[in-house]
Order: structure tokens, then sequence, then C-alpha cells
């Protein structure tokens, strides 16, 4: 079952990223992800499948991604940065969705929300991280089967 929902997550973060910001995506082991200055989206899911995806954008990945998504230079990380790239976070979420309604799991997201992941027991806890030239993204993908 891991494979089979990680695997939209690869597929959809890859489109996206290529898709909106001209970014090719390569995925990675999460192993020692642990940049300063990440910024977590989360998006939760609920439906055939209930839990969350949390999205952290190290701050040097979140005004580089915002550079090409807008052509302007920012310096840090604001309210402009936080919701373009809650954006981007929902954009994917919604395209793994889609995935996954392909493999029968009926499910929903949530609107992102700025913030770390809610600790539990998860039947599916996985990290997945993406590099690209923009910088790197980590998803950490924890689902339950609903019922």
């Amino acid at each position: 079952m891991t494979d089979r929902l990680y695997q939209p997550f690869v597929e959809a973060t890859r489109s996206v990223f290529q898709l909106m910001l001209d970014l090719q995506a390569t995925e990675c082991p999460a192993d020692g992800f642990s940049p300063a200055g990440v910024t977590d989206i989360s998006v939760g899911i609920v439906g055939d499948l209930t839990g969350e995806v949390v999205y952290r954008f190290p701050e040097e990945t979140s005004l580089n991604m915002v550079k090409i998504m807008c052509g302007m230079e920012i310096e840090a990380v604001d309210e402009f940065v936080t919701s373009a790239i809650s954006e981007i976070a929902n954009i994917i979420s919604g395209n793994v969705m889609t995935l996954l309604a392909e493999s029968d799991y009926k499910c929903d997201i949530l609107p992102p929300a700025v913030g770390e992941e809610t600790p539990g027991d998860y039947a599916v806890s996985s990290d997945l991280r993406i590099s690209t030239t923009a910088g790197d993204v980590c998803l950490a993908i924890r689902l339950n089967p609903a019922g």
C-alpha cells in the first residue's frame, strides 16, 4: 500500500514543478534534511484516506521559487512568499488526489495551513525529498485508511 500511495506524490510534485516553474525535479533520500529557516505548509487529506502531507520549504527554496513565479527578487519569507508556496503545495496536493482517484481512492484536500505535522500513528508515514536547481523540498506524507 505504501508504494501505491507514495508514487502519486512523486509524480504530482515533478509535474507541477515542471509545468509551473520549469524545474526538473529529482527524488532523493530524505535522510538528513534539516535546513534552517524551513516553512511548513500542511495540507489535510480526507475521504478514503485521512491524514496530511506537510511540505517543508527551506527559506532559499521558497525565495527562489517565488522569484521564478513572479520575476521579483524578494529578500525574506513574508506573507506573500508563504501564500505563493502554499499555492504550490495546494496544486501538488490536488494533482495527487486526481492520481489517487485513478487507483480508486476517493479523497479531497483541506486548505493549506502554515504549521508543523500533527503527531500520531499512521499506516503510511513516509518522507520524500525532491531536489531542483531552485532548492530542495521535503514532503512528510502521513496517511491512514478511513474507517
